[in-house]
């Protein structure tokens, strides 16, 4: 049974690949935000996904704030830490940092799905 408090976190080291450039979010060679909203929704979509777990979720709502800059060869760490489960939706607290602190943070949803019912009602 998935509780609050529970936590995953999940750490790259910023490549030239993750940069606000190759994002084309940006002009300079920095850790881009949308790379940092994407390794947060991985903390959080790979805590579903363990093995005790092994929920298939979507992500429906993400809100966070980039508070400060970090340069390609950075180790950054991402957190979700479950906030609140009801039936199938999960909300999530998410925090980015690095060696220096925090460089981000927000919340974050994600809805606990059956995958193969979830792309038939695509087609």
């Amino acid at each position: 049974m998935l509780e609050t408090n529970v936590k995953y976190s999940i750490e790259i080291i910023v490549s030239e690949n993750d940069t606000a450039i190759a994002h084309k979010s940006g002009g300079l060679p920095v850790y881009a935000t949308p790379a940092m909203i994407g390794l947060m929704e991985a903390a959080a979509y790979n805590l579903l996904k363990q093995e005790e777990y092994n929920f298939d979720s979507v992500g429906t709502e993400i809100n966070v704030k980039h508070n400060r800059a970090c340069l390609v060869g950075t180790k950054v760490t991402a957190e979700a830490t479950v906030t609140n489960v009801n039936g199938n939706w999960v909300n999530f607290n998410v925090t980015a940092y690095d060696q220096k602190g925090e460089i981000g943070n927000g919340t974050h949803t994600r809805y606990i799905i059956d995958a193969e019912k979830f792309l038939n009602k695509l087609k």
